[in-house]
């Protein structure tokens, strides 16, 4: 089955009783029980519900998966798979992840004597150099959110395998649209269901895939354990919006590339991130293992803070919003929003310049979002 077809049709089917094209959304908190003892699957929807229990098979497949394992958002579920870990273990870490995935390693999970080191993943010899005794984890995001840093997955997934490491990849940006992890050999994958998998800003979510029996059953003890569930509503939400993932996808993709190649000849930006260009420093790893692009991108300003104020200030379609992924085109100013929290120093360290600014790009017209952000450009 190919993949567009798979989006519609891979773990949806008519309900059996009624015939609903749609899949049923099952709004309960509990289940009647025919007798005592006598197990029929569901009992209580923190340990199973058939709504949450479709989309988990279906998102699994996508990504060429056989279990998922669906959380209430994206942090959740990273914060599950952290939970397959034990006090003093080590994480390598891609240095340049979503700020709430650092912020909740370095000031939470560090409490737990989890231990982390950062690295730029882009260059697999950094991982096979900070690997320590301790080291039970890798945990990539591809590309990565802000900078949209690439990751070569078979070479990090060779590292992971030879030192018997978890590899877990965040693919949110890319979706299985364009990049399926556990075809290179990743263990586990991730994606915030609130982003391009839903698609409309209309929830918030998130989902683990593995192949691997051991670590489906620990995560679905810890999902059962902790109860961090999604709603059957935003599960089924979410299967609908499943429906059109590739042709959203295939148009985020051509949009951003065209918006990415506008952006690399304004005077007044003066560097462009995006995977679908010559010019990103990975570009040859992307075009092997993705299939397209995705819709994201980020550059910087020659301006600074106050061009990047400017900016979001006077954009009239583009949002100015901290999340990504949905059909309408959201803009974002790192320094002062998502990472605003992160110290200066480190900040800027790590990359994330005070000019830099990260766009979502959405389905409009191309033209409009152009013209959109050639206006805005001029006044900034």
């Amino acid at each position: 089955m190919k993949f567009e077809t798979k989006v519609l049709h891979a773990a949806i089917k008519p309900d059996p009783i009624t015939g609903s094209i749609l899949p049923p959304l099952h709004q309960t908190a509990t289940y009647v029980l025919e007798e005592v003892g006598k197990d029929k699957g569901f009992d209580y929807t923190r340990s199973a519900n058939p709504t949450r229990q479709m989309m988990e098979e279906h998102l699994a497949a996508l990504d060429s998966g056989r279990y998922g394992v669906a959380y209430s958002s994206g942090m959740a579920a990273v914060d599950s798979c952290l939970k397959l870990l034990k006090a003093g273990d080590h994480v390598i870490c891609s240095d340049d992840v979503y700020g709430g995935v650092s912020r909740h390693f370095n000031q939470i999970l560090v409490n737990y004597d989890l231990h982390f080191t950062y690295v730029d993943t882009s260059f697999p010899e950094n991982i096979e150099a900070a690997i320590q005794p301790e080291t039970k984890m890798i945990w990539a995001e591809t590309p990565t959110n802000p900078l949209l840093k690439v990751t070569d997955l078979e070479a990090v997934a060779k590292i992971a395998k030879n030192h018997d490491l978890i590899f877990g990849i965040d693919s949110t940006f890319a979706t299985p649209v364009f990049l399926r992890p556990l075809e290179y050999g990743a263990d586990l994958v991730m994606h915030s269901t609130t982003k391009y998998l839903s698609g409309h800003n209309q929830l918030i979510g998130g989902i683990v895939i593995t192949n691997r029996d051991d670590l489906s059953d620990q995560l679905k003890f810890v999902q059962k354990t902790i109860g961090a569930v999604p709603s059957p509503f935003d599960c089924w939400l979410t299967l609908l919006g499943i429906k059109t993932l590739d042709l959203r996808m295939k148009k985020h993709a051509e949009n951003a590339q065209a918006v990415a190649e506008y952006l690399e000849n304004h005077p007044k930006v003066s560097k462009v991130s995006y995977p679908g260009l010559p010019s990103h420093s990975m570009h040859h790893v992307a075009k092997e293992q993705m299939s397209g692009f995705s819709g994201m991108i980020s550059f910087e300003l020659t301006g600074g803070i106050p061009a990047g104020r400017t900016l979001m200030n006077s954009v009239q379609l583009a949002q100015l919003a901290e999340s990504l992924g949905s059909v309408e085109t959201m803009i974002t100013h790192p320094a002062t929003m998502t990472h605003a929290e992160v110290p200066k120093d480190e900040r800027l360290a790590r990359g994330l310049t005070d000019g830099l600014v990260r766009i979502s790009v959405g389905i409009e017209n191309m033209d409009d979002i152009i013209y959109d952000l050639e206006t805005a450009l001029e006044k900034s």
